[in-house]
């Protein structure tokens, strides 16, 4: 069997694993059950590649997307895997060289599609599988948004195949974690429940005041960059796309309803395109493989902190800083509740949508560090303060609002809880508006009694009293608010309310956090526009060539030769054969040639032997004299030397011959001797 750190460095090109990566591999390498929840760009594909090519026979991996399942198999031949996928979206030409290759034995890793789950038996069980990777497996759970029926055939699979099995999910939730157990494994697998945080992602949250703005603000100030912006509706994507184009950002919209060819070109644009901005509904998302995208803008509330968490997750998935921003308001809030109320689910399950909702809303109204809310909500115990969320680096001003909440309950229960947010605002700064003086509301004792507010400030108040639960609208009475039973003990005077001031008028664009110091960013840019220009040549996205992270790091390091090139995260052996001298030519203005046989050592303990053996035939090249006929070896008879370590005079004249092991024998072996 293959060693798991010789694999993760020379192939991968990563010097160590990720935090919670190794402890998994192990356990899949042992052919335990295992099902792993690590967040969205933890890491997980590794942790049943690596697995892969470690053992004997074929992984089989099942994953919900043809496009995922093309990315990573991309991405894998890039480094010298041999991968394959059988999708509905191959051709005939496609499957027979899949065929082929199972049956000559030479792939080691098979993606399938779930809808292939029901035909695939034959065929997997001919061709020697010897794991079962389950990615997404959130995808199991029939109450999830992404529910695939085809995923309810993998246990039966597995029973069939009779091999162990890996599941993967970044989904936290325990009840979605209970269904995934119950539906793909017969007794309870070994559950790695890994830590939650992506301390690269900048998270903010901002009260719509001038939405529109908002969000163009900060897609400018980010302009190069890759980034997601989700909308709550289709009709909202192709408005905001074209909102981005005006401002001279290549920018496309992407939902459900558009035609599917028109949904492949704007996928494979938006993998090959460095600075494309795609503006989607949640039907973008689960199948991109995209490391290098530099944020995700959330238009509208997500419905829950599991798909929030799961959709910012897209962003920095290299480990590049990247920035996380939702924009929400009271209408936002209300569209949720109503999405809720108005669906078709039994009242236990709206109660608990509701209660995750709360949640959410809970982290957008924080008035402490963001991670420390989203953390806990998870069950781990963050520190107080991240450093890396806009509460942390800008405090709010709180003020207490308990007297202003209750001034806004007793307006809307003297009006019959039949009224939306404007009316009772209208009623609480003696707005005598036609609508007020026909339902004889300003003879109300509460009109006129929040004057101390202005409207702006009252539209906040009721914002973050939606957000907590104290009030809901009621879609029985076309949206009227009511109020919870959360809000009784503020009413009766148990209890206080503490709220956060809101910034009035526009607020300042959010700082762009730089990827590399100043004086690095012309080599930063050089270094793209060459990984451009390679992945346009090979037909494949840039990131597959190097991601950002990588490339983040040359510009960094600025490494001089192949082998400091070899240290930089990213690099591995297949990449350092196809790419290192083109990408140190970039970076020094030219690359020293290099023999393929001492290419292969680069950043190996043995490139070193092999220098100093060169160093010694240089020396001696015209014989101790320097007056004898010169004589050398060859690249390809040194790198022999190095890898069979030959401890006599003997044995190095059958790698060299005898003429040129008495010029340099005793030199060479003295290296050796000492490597």
């Amino acid at each position: 069997m293959n060693d798991p750190l010789h694999i993760l460095h020379h192939t991968f090109g990563f010097p160590t694993f990720r935090p919670g990566q190794a402890e998994i591999v192990d356990a899949v390498i042992a052919n335990r059950d295992v099902l792993a929840i690590l967040p969205t760009g933890g890491g997980k594909s590794l942790c049943f590649q690596l697995p892969a090519l470690c053992r004997e026979g074929v992984t089989v991996v099942v994953s919900p997307l043809i496009a995922l399942m093309r990315d990573q198999v991309r991405g894998l031949k890039e480094v010298g895997v041999a991968a394959a996928s059988l999708t509905s979206g191959n051709t005939d030409e496609q499957n027979a060289e899949v065929f082929a290759a199972l049956d000559a034995g030479t792939l080691k890793i098979l993606y399938l599609a779930p809808e292939r789950l029901a035909s695939a038996g034959p065929l997997l069980q001919r061709i020697n599988v010897t794991l079962l990777a389950v990615d997404e497996a959130h995808c199991v759970s029939q109450w999830g948004h992404d529910f695939r029926p085809d995923y309810l055939r993998i246990g039966a699979l597995r029973k069939q195949l009779n091999v162990p099995l890996a599941a993967f999910t970044a989904t936290a939730d325990e009840e979605t974690r209970g269904e995934i157990i119950r539906q793909l494994f017969p007794t309870p697998p070994q559950v790695f429940l890994r830590g939650f945080d992506r301390p690269n992602l900048n998270l903010a949250f901002d009260a719509k005041i001038a939405p529109r703005q908002q969000l163009l603000d900060f897609v400018k100030a980010r302009k190069g960059r890759s980034g997601i912006i989700y909308c709550a509706t289709r009709a909202k994507t192709e408005v905001i796309a074209t909102a981005i184009r005006a401002i001279g950002i290549h920018a496309l919209p992407y939902h459900a309803g558009l035609d599917a060819e028109v949904r492949r070109e704007a996928e494979a644009c938006f993998q090959a395109d460095d600075g494309l901005v795609m503006v989607a509904t949640i039907a973008f998302g689960m199948g991109v493989d995209k490391p290098d995208i530099r944020y995700v803008l959330h238009a509208d509330l997500p419905k829950s902190v599991e798909a929030y968490w799961q959709e910012v997750g897209r962003a920095g998935r290299d480990g590049a800083p990247a920035d996380a921003l939702t924009l929400f308001g009271a209408e936002d809030i209300r569209l949720r509740r109503s999405q809720i109320d108005e669906g078709l689910a039994p009242i236990d399950r709206k109660n608990a949508d509701h209660q995750r909702l709360n949640a959410l809303l809970g982290l957008a109204e924080a008035l402490d560090c963001r991670r420390k809310v989203l953390l806990g909500y998870f069950g781990e115990t963050p520190p107080d303060s991240c450093g890396n969320c806009d509460l942390c680096t800008e405090k709010p001003v709180r003020f207490d609002a308990t007297e202003a909440a209750r001034k806004a309950l007793s307006a809307v229960l003297r009006t019959g809880e039949y009224f939306g947010q404007e009316h009772l605002i209208d009623i609480l700064i003696g707005n005598l508006t036609a609508k007020v003086k026909a339902r004889h509301h300003d003879q109300l004792p509460t009109f006129a009694s929040g004057k101390d507010f202005e409207r702006g400030q009252w539209q906040a108040i009721f914002r973050q009293m939606l957000a907590r639960d104290l009030l809901r609208p009621d879609p029985e009475r076309q949206g009227g608010l009511r109020m919870t039973e959360n809000a009784r003990p503020l009413l009766r005077g148990e209890t206080l309310l503490e709220l956060r001031l809101d910034r009035m008028g526009a607020k300042p664009a959010r700082e762009v956090r730089e990827l590399v110091p100043e004086a690095d960013e012309p080599l930063l840019a050089a270094l793209k526009s060459k990984r451009r220009e390679l992945a346009e040549a090979a037909k494949v996205p840039s990131y597959l060539i190097f991601n950002d992270k990588t490339l983040i790091e040359m510009a960094g390091r600025k490494p001089r030769n192949l082998d400091e090139m070899r240290g930089v995260s990213g690099v591995g052996d297949v990449k350092l054969e196809r790419y290192g001298t083109l990408f140190l030519a970039v970076i020094n203005g030219s690359a020293q040639a290099m023999h393929p046989a001492r290419r292969k050592l680069a950043g190996k303990e043995t490139a070193s032997i092999f220098d100093q053996l060169e160093g010694v035939m240089f020396e001696l090249r015209l014989g101790e004299s320097g007056l004898d006929k010169p004589l050398s070896c060859t690249s390809a008879e040194l790198a022999r030397v190095v890898a069979q370590k030959p401890k006599s005079q003997e044995t190095l004249a059958d790698i060299i011959g005898d003429l040129k092991t008495s010029r340099f024998g005793t030199g060479f072996l003295a290296v050796l001797a000492e490597g």
